[in-house]
């Protein structure tokens, strides 16, 4: 796991984001993060994906329906034929296949205590971190 340090003076508790270093939207947000000295843990989220847990309170925290999870662009998402089979799966069976791929995962995933953001919304961000 990689870690950056913001400023001590952070507003909220060091987070938790879920990326992939070569994804431009996570890059944005990072530059967002960084420039806001917010505090945060980067985890590579294909080596490392987020527990079961984790997910569940990301979907409740972040309000958004199961489907906005899942990186819908994607080649796991297609490969996996998840278009298809994701409206009849049960949300248990959604959040085990997104905790074994994190690849399936809408990224960056920004988890902390009060806060739960998935991909890369300015406006959102400014909301709960701003």
């Amino acid at each position: 796991m990689e870690n950056a340090l913001a400023s001590a003076a952070s507003p909220v508790a060091k987070l938790r984001v879920y990326h992939y270093p070569q994804c431009s939207t996570c890059k944005k947000a990072l530059k967002w993060l960084t420039a806001h000295d917010v505090a945060v843990e980067l985890i590579h989220i294909a080596e490392h994906p987020p527990s079961k847990a984790e997910l569940r309170d990301a979907l409740k925290g972040a309000g958004i329906p199961l489907k906005k999870l899942f990186n819908t662009s994607g080649g796991s998402y297609r490969d996996g034929g998840f278009g298809e089979r994701l409206p009849n799966m049960s949300e248990a069976e959604a959040i085990d296949a997104l905790a074994k791929d994190g690849k399936l995962i809408k990224r960056p995933l920004v988890l902390g205590k009060g806060v739960a953001l998935v991909g890369f919304d300015e406006a959102a961000y400014e909301a709960k971190l701003g």
